[in-house]
Order: structure tokens, then sequence, then C-alpha cells
């Protein structure tokens, strides 16, 4: 059956959602609520899918159908431009997201949630994934991210490094120790030798942003891209390298992915020049230092 693009993309726990919506997931609720909205995500992907049976041979099979992606929430803006580009290029193709953490992904997947593809900010969570065989291609890294603190507009409170988020009369938010995100700060405040009490510890990046953007918290520790993103609503103080950590963010295909033909496609396209270029545009790093 043939679809088309809707102008609006729903997007689940990125950064433009109503911020009603933005909070953290609670663990028990968000795996079940994950595992519906994937379901009704992928319900026609599969009947979609398109193949090919050609006389004397055969021929690669056109992507068409929904596209289901489960991808961390820091990459919500460059995936739903790369997204759009994607659709433009493979008319017939209509690609859904699920935006979370990288941890709470991988819980929905591994508690059966179906999705054509999974884009990790880290790779321990597609190790989850990968370690109970749930992905039928051998992960890439597509891209990095590296830190920044993020603060509210004007930096009211006057931070400007590191050691400053340790003042107990700040209130600092980031994300939980196992979300990519928070294993990030974890890693920042050892390198800057602080020890940092946060008030918050939120289950994606999104929620951070939030709370630093509403004025709920006096700074965060976010990605470069979050703070690039956000643009006038929030200022960035930059970390310094010796301090700072990098990230890398793998992506796969989910074994069974209802829409295999469209994953394929859509993971090369990732990979490939006109995705990185996206990336690139966003403040995202190349896949390995040149």
């Amino acid at each position: 059956m043939s679809k088309t693009t809707s102008p609006t993309r729903p997007v689940h726990g990125g950064r433009h959602a109503k911020p009603a919506r933005r909070g953290p997931w609670r663990a028990g609720a968000a795996a079940l609520a994950g595992v519906a909205l994937a379901t009704a995500l992928a319900a026609c992907s599969s009947s979609n899918t398109s193949t090919v049976a050609a006389a004397g041979g055969t021929a690669p099979a056109k992507p068409s159908g929904t596209l289901v992606v489960f991808a961390a929430t820091s990459l919500t803006d460059a995936f739903n431009k790369i997204a759009t580009q994607f659709e433009a290029a493979n008319p017939g193709v209509n690609v859904k997201f699920n935006y979370n953490g990288s941890s709470s992904l991988a819980t929905q997947i591994t508690q059966g949630a179906p999705a054509d593809v999974f884009a990790s900010a880290s790779p321990t969570n597609m190790t989850t994934v990968t370690d109970q065989s749930l992905t039928s291609t051998t992960p890439k890294i597509f891209t990095r991210n590296t830190g920044e603190i993020m603060v509210e507009a004007g930096n009211p409170s006057h931070i400007k490094s590191v050691a400053d988020l340790a003042n107990p009369s700040l209130k600092v938010v980031t994300c939980a120790p196992q979300v990519p995100c928070g294993k990030l700060a974890t890693t920042i405040f050892k390198n800057a030798g602080v020890t940092v009490n946060p008030v918050s510890q939120e289950q994606n990046v999104g929620g951070v942003v939030t709370k630093v953007s509403l004025g709920e918290a006096d700074a965060g520790i976010v990605y470069v891209t979050d703070v690039k993103a956000n643009g006038t609503k929030t200022v960035g103080v930059p970390i310094p390298a010796n301090q700072n950590a990098i990230t890398k963010y793998p992506i796969a295909e989910i074994k069974g992915a209802p829409n295999a033909t469209a994953a394929a496609a859509f993971i090369s396209y990732v990979l490939g020049p006109q995705g990185q270029q996206v990336l690139k545009s966003f403040g995202f790093l190349p896949p390995a230092s040149s």
C-alpha cells in the first residue's frame, strides 16, 4: 500500500516535544510504553516492504513502507533532517522515530519491541542488544560527540568551569548514570577532580536540556550538539579537552526487522556523504579522527 509522508514527523522523547512529554520515563512504564509504541509504528512495516522478483535474475529491492528507527535523544534534530532527505530520495518510505535515552531503547528492544534500526549514543548500550544476538548486522560507528556545560541564557550564575559545578548552592542536573550522557558527566567530573551532587538525574539528555531551558536548573552536562540545537534559549560553557570525554555512536539493523530493506538503505545513507554532512552541520564529530 502507498504511504505519504506526514508534514509533521512524530518525535517521542525528543527535544521538540512539549515539556510535559519530555520528562524522564519511569523504568517499568518506559519499557512497556516503548514496546507498545514500537508495535504500533511497525504494524504496517512488513506488509509494505518492497520485494523485486526479476525474471532470469534478481535485483535489489527498492525501499518502501514504514521504517521504525530507535535513536538516542541527542540525535533528534540531525536524524529528523536526515529522514526528510532520505524520504525525498526514496519516495514511498515513511520514517518513524522512537527517541529516548539509549539505555531505555536497548531495554525496549531486548523486551521485544519491534524496530528496524537502533542508533545508540554509546557502544555499551548497543552491546546490551548484541549480547542477546538481536542485531542482523555488525554495529558501525557513524558519528561521535563530546560534552559541554549548558547554562541559562546570559549565564546568570557566572559558571566558567567544571569546578564551579561543585558549588552546593548551584542546581546541577545530569543524565542518570546508566544513560550515555550520564556516563559522560561522570567521566568529566572525574577528569576534573571534582565532586558534583546533581539535584536531578534524567533518563535522557532532553530532560537536562528542558530543565536548564526552563530555569529549573542552573547548569547541566549535555553534548555540544544539544547546546547548538537549543539556540538562544541557553548557552554553553566549553570543557577543556583534558577534562572532557568523547562518546561513539553505533548503528545497526535489528534482527527480524519488519522492514529490513529500508533499514539497510537508511543505515547506508547515514554512513554515506549526505548523512555525514547533516551530522557535521549539527556539530557532531566524524566517526574517526582524521
